[in-house]
């Protein structure tokens, strides 16, 4: 197979960029954004061999994994085009569920449950299956390149990583890395649409809560060599995590490595 577009992708008008092997679609997108490419185009491959995740951790994807950055150059600042990676989040547990439900059907079982960790994964039960790096950079007097980068385990997860890793082939489906793709695709431009330069974000915070791992749940945030505990209580008009204190406090975290459970009660260690 190769890379397409999905049909709602293709009719918003979006363009595409296939690659064999790449570096890192996320660096080659923000190439284009200097050299004058304004999107919206999807930066596509089965085998990243210099990826990042967050924080500059390595993401490699191996052949037949799916790595894809969408690009756009819009008018809106850095703090509210942060917000886009939620409406990723959410394109991402559209389209792995349209799979798993599909793959589900023609094997005769039931399909699986993804959710969306803050600030960025997406996770089967408590394994991360995807992460999601956003990166904005302006491009002289044509505004904000931002370019979101999406990467999923579809046939191999990495070992040794903060949170459990697995893959969609360890979780039964078999689906090609073309296949999830053109379903993120139509994804990513219903959840964009609804986004709508952060003045969606609302609706996008509120499905976003609808799907999200731990709500509710004790929270630990490891951060600057701190660590933050109480109680997941929701995400904030910004997109920062609200975590309510033993004390009743609110505090809301910007960044930082979340912790759930019986992990968050030990207190992340």
């Amino acid at each position: 197979m190769t890379f397409t577009l999905g049909p709602r992708a293709t009719s918003a008008g979006y363009r595409l960029a296939a690659f064999d092997q790449i570096g890192s679609t996320n660096a080659e997108a923000m190439k284009r954004a200097r050299e004058g490419e304004h999107g919206p185009m999807w930066f596509v491959t089965s085998e990243q061999i210099a990826g990042r995740g967050r924080r500059s951790r390595p993401w490699v994807a191996p052949r037949g994994n799916l790595a894809s950055s969408i690009l756009e150059v819009i008018d809106v600042t850095p703090a509210v085009a942060a917000t886009l990676g939620f409406a990723a989040g959410l394109a991402l547990e559209q389209a792995l569920r349209k799979i798993s439900v599909e793959a589900a059907m023609r094997a005769g079982a039931d399909g699986l449950q993804f959710s969306l960790k803050w600030p960025n994964d997406v996770l089967a039960g408590r394994q991360k299956l995807a992460g999601i790096l956003l990166e904005a950079e302006m491009v002289g007097a044509r505004g904000l390149a931002v370019v979101v980068g999406i990467g999923t385990n579809v046939v191999a997860a990495p070992e040794g990583t903060p949170t459990p890793a697995t893959s969609l082939r360890a979780l039964g489906i078999d689906v090609g890395a073309e296949e999830l793709f053109a379903a993120l695709s139509d994804g990513w431009a219903e959840f964009r649409r609804i986004w709508d330069n952060g003045r969606g974000f609302g609706e996008i915070r509120k499905l976003w809560l609808e799907r999200a791992a731990g709500l509710g749940q004790a929270v630990a945030i490891k951060s600057a060599g701190t660590t933050i505990e109480g109680t997941f209580d929701t995400i904030d008009e910004q997109g920062c995590l609200i975590v309510r204190t033993s004390a009743g406090q609110l505090l809301p975290i910007t960044a930082g490595d979340v912790y759930f459970g019986s992990v968050a009660s030990a207190g992340a260690t």
